[in-house]
């Protein structure tokens, strides 16, 4: 693939780009902002602890293969891990990422010697934001590649020609839920000033998801998933027997998108092989999520693998509809998490096995903030008075408070209850016109 006409119409947006972001910089520090870019999200400010783990599995675990196929990155409670492709139980994974911030999503370069990852990790702005970043396959050389102090960057996935990175850009408006877009970043990052990015798509609306990009194998096009239900805004529990995901796919050199694999249980979390010829997608089957193949040529769907997680297609996907999984370089398997494990499945016959892990290291943690609270105190202050009537004398209050009426003479007398009965609740007190009686419910 000829990748030099793709590479240069970017360069010449991102120096576009970059040149703008320059002209748009603050002449002067400002005093406040500097005081707010002085968090370090390593060094919190209060006492933390160490916290042993040991586990031989993992929750929504995100990863990738390696190029050479010997390998398997994946994250884990905030860190990153490499390990071989056969499993790692009795010789620990090798940790690449620690400490407080979180780290996730990771995925190799083409050529297999950097990883890039999403990290809330303090960066160039002294905002613990998340970020793409990169590192080299031992963990060393960690480099910033995009530059968001405000909007969220998640699921990145490298050009084939290991020059660029896709990444899904989140926006938000009246709700917190918000949509996305996808954005190209030169892999310098912010040391090669590259950290504005080059748009390649556009929000759908403000409140519907877009997510999980990932280039076809010859770079021509980009696939993602979106929230392709009716409607501009986002809800809960949709009818996933029906369709929420689609799989859209972007010709890059035209900027013509398309829906690209649709239907009941929708599609989501799109994965081609090394040769382009089929993708592997997730859809709902009989209300479980399944591991689908789409043939390229023909459009044909075959269901491979019934037992995965549940994905998140009824719910808020920031993260990813489902989290993401790699094929082996021979096509013939693909690697993925489901239920606590990391799991090798045969594209022939869709069988399964277990690729073993243990991790045992380290958590910093801090203690959960805790403030007393007294459960049942005898005395405590009553937030609601109810239907507080005055008596035509002027020297008593009627009032009913946690079911039960009481009075309490004026100014200053202490409220005393009207009955002794325990056995119902009282309503609606009202004073007599000579004030000497009361009336209630």
């Amino acid at each position: 693939m000829n990748t030099r006409p793709f590479a240069l119409s970017l360069i010449v947006l991102l120096l576009s780009s970059i040149l703008n972001h320059a002209a748009d910089e603050p002449a002067a520090d400002d005093p406040e902002e500097k005081e707010k870019s002085t968090w370090d999200i390593e060094n919190p400010p209060w006492e933390t602890y160490n916290q042993s783990i040991d586990t031989e599995e993992g929750t929504w675990i995100s990863l990738d293969v390696s190029p050479d196929g010997t390998e398997i990155v994946f994250d884990l409670l905030g860190d990153l891990y490499v390990m071989p492709i056969t499993g790692a139980k009795e010789t620990p994974p090798t940790r690449i990422t620690e400490g407080i911030s979180w780290d996730m999503q990771p995925r190799f370069s083409p050529d297999g010697k950097h990883i890039a990852f999403t990290s809330d990790r303090s960066g160039k702005s002294g905002h613990a934001g998340y970020n793409i970043w990169t590192i080299a396959r031992d963990g060393g050389d960690p480099k910033q590649i995009t530059d968001e102090t405000y909007r969220l960057m998640f699921s990145p996935a490298w050009h084939p020609d290991g020059e660029y990175i896709v990444a899904r850009k989140h926006f938000t408006s009246r709700r917190s839920l918000g949509s996305g877009e996808m954005w190209l970043y030169h892999h310098s990052g912010v040391a090669g000033s590259g950290q504005d990015g080059v748009q390649l798509t556009e929000k759908p609306n403000e409140q519907q998801d877009v997510n999980e990009p990932i280039f076809s194998p010859d770079g021509k096009y980009l696939y993602y998933s979106q929230d392709a239900t009716p409607g501009d805004t986002f809800e809960y529990d949709k009818d996933s027997n029906k369709q929420i995901y689609v799989v859209k796919r972007l010709e890059i050199a035209k900027g013509e998108t398309e829906t690209y694999i649709s239907g009941p249980g929708g599609s989501c979390r799109p994965t081609p092989s090394l040769d382009g010829k089929t993708i592997a997608f997730v859809r709902r089957l009989d209300g479980k999520s399944a591991l689908h193949l789409f043939d390229v040529e023909s459009g044909a769907v075959r269901v491979l693998y019934k037992e995965l997680e549940r994905d998140m297609q009824e719910t808020w996907a920031i993260h990813g509809v489902y989290p993401s999984f790699a094929w082996t370089p021979d096509q013939q398997h693909l690697v993925l998490w489901a239920h606590g494990k990391i799991r090798k499945i045969s594209v022939k016959d869709g069988s399964a096995s277990t690729i073993p892990f243990r991790i045992r290291d380290e958590r910093t943690a801090t203690k959960a903030l805790r403030i007393p609270i007294e459960v049942a105190p005898d005395k405590f202050d009553v937030r609601m008075l109810r239907w507080v009537e005055v008596s035509p004398l002027g020297n008593q209050v009627t009032f009913q408070a946690l079911g039960h009426i009481y009075v309490r003479d004026l100014p200053d007398g202490e409220p005393k209850r009207l009955t002794t009965q325990t056995n119902h609740f009282e309503f609606y007190p009202s004073y007599s016109r000579d004030g000497r009686s009361l009336v209630y419910t």
